[in-house]
């Protein structure tokens, strides 16, 4: 070979060795906006008290972060994302027919879902079944389903206000969505007899219904601004706006972290964040902002992320976690099942 050649070839080799082995320092997320204040406060925390830049972090949606996250593996994938629900088995199975292989589930948490409003308005109680009549697409009448006929809450209920349904939530990327969807609409739609015991979660598009977007402040700025209109978001922007905003009790619970933890109050759940292990080799700094997540300092009895609503695990569930990450657990079909 020539000799300018050969020594061309060698120091492109030793070039290309040095790209593969330098690993990028910057962590990649991406997922639930309900998780992304806790993930948020970690990661600035990372970012002060380490030698490593603070991880970027966009807010899409449980959902569409899961489309990112499973759209395979390498460059321009992030390295991890934020869930307030658990892994559907169909995007597991996507993310395994992207070559997304190795996942590990990381619990941090429990919230609850609010159903919320300007606190210029009197309290008003509410039940699961009368949340679903002013949000579902069809209704029970006369023993049939029709489209949704109610304009205001008096027309469900006459204990109810003579107040215009408006109702600012999350769109279907979001976690949040697929939560109240699960906990409120097909919970509820099972106590009447039209929908043949299916489970019913089919939400109105006439104006009842408004998404808010994935920012959840943005719902809390519509309240403030429209004192008719109520808002569903997660627990933690109620708490953090309970100067503007007051909560509906529902089925007579109040959402306070007590009523979320023991599980009383009807519409709470849980919340993870799920790490790419064949990320490990490029972005080996991951699990140390991993073990920051899951320490006591952050989610432990008297953890920080308890002061800005986060429902923290047992000491049980936290050792778990910890043990997750330690471990890298690879996630398996079987435990979404």
């Amino acid at each position: 070979m020539n000799r300018i050649l050969k020594t061309t070839v060698i120091a492109a080799a030793v070039m290309s060795v040095a790209g593969v082995a330098q690993a990028r320092e910057q962590i990649n997320i991406v997922g639930s906006s309900t998780v992304y204040p806790f993930a948020s406060f970690v990661a600035e925390e990372f970012g002060a008290t380490t030698n490593y830049p603070t991880p970027v972090i966009e807010s899409t949606g449980s959902g569409g972060g899961m489309r990112l996250f499973c759209n395979g593996v390498g460059e321009g994938t992030p390295d991890i994302t934020n869930a307030s629900r658990r892994m559907k088995v169909s995007e597991f199975e996507r993310c395994q027919e992207n070559g997304v292989t190795d996942i590990t589930e990381v619990y941090i948490g429990s919230d609850g879902i609010a159903f919320a409003q300007s606190n210029e308005n009197d309290p008003m109680p509410v039940t699961l079944e009368q949340i679903f009549l002013a949000v579902a697409a069809q209704v029970p009448q006369n023993g049939d389903l029709v489209d949704n006929p109610y304009t205001n809450w008096n027309e469900i209920d006459s204990s109810l206000p003579d107040r215009e349904i408006v109702i600012v939530g999350p769109p279907t990327t979001s976690g949040t969505r697929d939560s109240f969807e699960e906990l409120v609409m097909e919970v509820a739609s099972e106590e009447f007899e039209e929908y043949g015991g299916e489970e019913y979660s089919d939400v109105r598009t006439d104006g009842g219904w408004v998404d808010g977007g994935e920012n959840d402040n943005l719902i809390v700025q519509r309240l403030t601004q429209d004192t008719t209109a109520f808002g569903v978001f997660g627990y933690s922007f109620l708490e953090e706006n309970d100067n503007v905003l007051i909560a509906s009790t529902i089925n007579g619970v109040e959402p306070t972290p007590e009523s979320i933890a023991n599980d009383e109050y009807p519409v709470a759940r849980t919340m993870f964040f799920y790490i790419k292990n064949q990320h490990a080799d490029e972005v080996p700094v991951m699990y140390d902002y991993a073990e920051m997540f899951v320490s006591d300092m952050m989610i432990g009895e008297n953890g920080l992320l308890k002061d800005i609503g986060l429902i923290v695990p047992t000491a049980d569930a936290v050792e778990e976690s910890q043990q997750a990450v330690a471990d890298r657990a690879e996630l398996a079909l079987e435990d979404l099942e």
